[in-house]
């Protein structure tokens, strides 16, 4: 089967699987991976990234197969928008007046 076809048909769950495989050098539950299935996990799950997410983190694969990278300035912008957003909807927890 091509790459990209299994990255097609690949569940996240399983994606999940082969992400903690290639970066942590074993399974979910704690059985060791060898050198050739870390390799394997990590370019499957490099993969995936690059065909079916649509990463916001610092480092990620972008759609064109390429590593995207974020700058300081990128990331806080992100992160003040993200913060002025959950401070104008209705699930604020709590609101203080001067007293």
């Amino acid at each position: 089967m091509e790459l990209l076809q299994l990255v097609d048909n690949l569940s996240h769950e399983m994606y999940l699987r082969l992400k903690c495989a290639a970066e942590t050098g074993k399974w979910p539950e704690g059985t060791p991976v060898d050198s050739a299935q870390q390799e394997s996990a990590l370019q499957i799950s490099m993969a995936y990234q690059s065909r079916r997410l649509n990463a916001t983190e610092f480092m990620s694969v972008g759609n064109d197969g390429q590593i995207v990278t974020k700058t300081k300035r990128e990331l806080k912008k992100e992160f003040n928008q993200s913060e002025s957003e959950s401070s104008s909807d209705d699930n604020t927890i709590a609101r203080f007046s001067d007293l």
